[in-house]
């Protein structure tokens, strides 16, 4: 179940990565007019629409998304799926359709089914498209309907699956809808501390790649929170919305650096090359995207402890922006790219604040990272202990180059350290993790997987291994994955 529900979180990733041409597009329409919204200029109107065409369909990006991640087969087949499912579910649900169910005025229809169209739906949508497709893709049809065998039949099943699914949904979907709708009201009731409270559970589910699930919930329109969408369209309530994004940005821009920094110079004098060249790349990481994954990833097991702290720092950082007058927010990620699109957003209150905002936070970030790694003394980058049988100039670090000769190299240790390519059962890549799931897990040698150079290492159980690359694992899976093909 974990390894399924982390390959979801894994697949929302390639819909997510649309968003940042929305944030461009929407920043630029804003800047050139950021009172009418278009009105009083072509230009900006036109930026502003072609970002909402992103913005507005985001549960669909899902459905199309998720269906593709989780086909076992990169292929268009089970897009196509998706998208049949999401059709389906939307159109069967919808608040005109259920009226006609019922033999009632639309306007009685229950709440719920006027929020049909949300990230769980295009979620469900792509589970259900892709399921249909690795089960049916293979299917023979009888001599008369051979045409539709294999790939054709799957848009057909998915259909069936599909409108099974809306009935099933017609009775759950508003039970299910209350008690989400519940447990955002319980959150948003407690209104700064609430979004404190999401800051730790944000930080504290990323070792295990569940933290998808929770974004949903608050910054898209699954309960009706929908933090970053109301923030770009204008739609939210002025002071409010946004506070479930702005906190990130003083701890990815400054505060993670300067924790990062706090853990070169506490690394020891003959490993603080290797160190520098981990949290540099990092640290850029942070402050440029808001991809904080790099980061993380290098103390987030040596020193788990460090990351606890880490994600209580957040929420703090969450709460003390949301009691503050300063609202900033993001398409992908809180860093220095989406807080300067921000500026002109029509939500957007006060973001030069995230600069002192965020310098405070830095020194509170190097304060304590140098004090608790010193206090007890933990196992940060550069303070691991001593392997003689891994000299450091034997360490590839592929963070830090995109030659392929690197990489390739990389690419076969961590294979070796796997157990070989025939100790492979499945693998795939996210943002900056390759997933593995192996036969044997007594083969695996982490020892020689982290000879690679790799960021981290993490067992999910047994046979689920996660190897953290970094921002450039495409590189890394590209050379492990011909080195398997080769092998075949």
């Amino acid at each position: 179940m974990m390894r399924y529900l982390q390959k979801i979180g894994r697949s929302l990733m390639l819909p997510v990565a649309c968003l940042p041409a929305a944030g461009i597009l929407y920043g630029i329409g804003y800047w050139i007019d950021p009172v009418g919204w278009g009105t009083n200029s072509i230009i900006a109107a036109f930026c502003i629409k072609a970002a909402s065409a992103i913005i507005d369909q985001i549960p669909l990006l899902f459905a199309i998304g998720v269906s593709i991640g989780m086909a076992s087969e990169q292929d268009g087949a089970p897009a196509l799926a998706g998208l049949v499912s999401w059709l389906m579910l939307t159109t069967l649900l919808s608040p005109g359709a259920v009226a006609m169910y019922e033999g009632v005025d639309p306007s009685q229809v229950p709440a719920a089914f006027g929020k049909i169209q949300n990230a769980f739906i295009g979620i469900l949508s792509g589970l259900i498209g892709a399921g249909c497709y690795n089960r049916f893709k293979d299917a023979m049809a009888p001599e008369w309907l051979s045409f539709f065998s294999g790939k054709r039949c799957v848009a057909i099943v998915t259909a069936f699956t599909s409108a099974i699914a809306a009935a099933i949904l017609y009775y759950v979907w508003p039970v299910a809808y209350n008690g989400l709708e519940k447990f955002g009201i319980s959150i948003a009731k407690l209104g700064p501390i609430g979004a404190g409270v999401y800051g730790i559970f944000n930080r504290a589910l990323i070792p295990l790649g569940l933290h998808h699930a929770l974004n949903a919930v608050f910054w898209f329109d699954t309960i009706g929170i929908n933090d970053l969408g109301k923030f770009w369209s204008g739609t939210g309530e002025l002071g409010v919305t946004g506070m479930y994004m702005t906190g990130f940005f003083p701890v990815m821009m400054f505060g993670l650096v300067a924790g990062a920094l706090a853990m070169y110079k506490a690394a020891k004098p003959e490993r603080k090359p290797i160190a520098a060249s981990l949290l540099l790349a990092g640290s850029f990481a942070a402050f440029f995207t808001g991809i904080t994954e790099p980061l993380e990833f290098s103390f987030m097991f040596l020193a788990p402890g460090l990351y606890l702290i880490h994600s209580l720092l957040t929420g703090i950082s969450m709460t003390v922006c949301a009691y503050l007058p300063v609202r900033s927010g993001f398409n992908f990620s809180a860093g220095m790219v989406d807080w300067i699109l921000s500026f002109r957003a029509p939500m957007a209150v006060n973001p030069w604040l995230i600069i002192p905002i965020g310098l405070v936070f830095a020194v509170i970030y190097y304060v304590v990272f140098s004090w608790a790694i010193k206090t007890f003394d933990l196992k940060t980058p550069g303070r691991e202990d001593d392997d003689s049988s891994v000299p450091d100039s034997e360490l590839i670090v592929p963070v830090k180059k995109a030659d392929k000769k690197d990489y390739t190299h990389a690419a076969a240790a961590i294979l070796e350290g796997l157990g070989g390519v025939e100790n492979l059962k499945d693998y795939d890549y996210c943002a900056t993790r390759i997933r593995v799931e192996v036969k044997d897990g007594s083969q695996v040698d982490e020892h020689k997987i982290k000879s690679a150079g790799i960021l981290g290492i993490t067992r999910l159980s047994a046979t689920n291994i996660q190897v953290v690359i970094g921002t450039k694992v495409q590189f890394a899976y590209d050379a492990m994955r011909k080195i398997i093909e080769a092998a075949k």
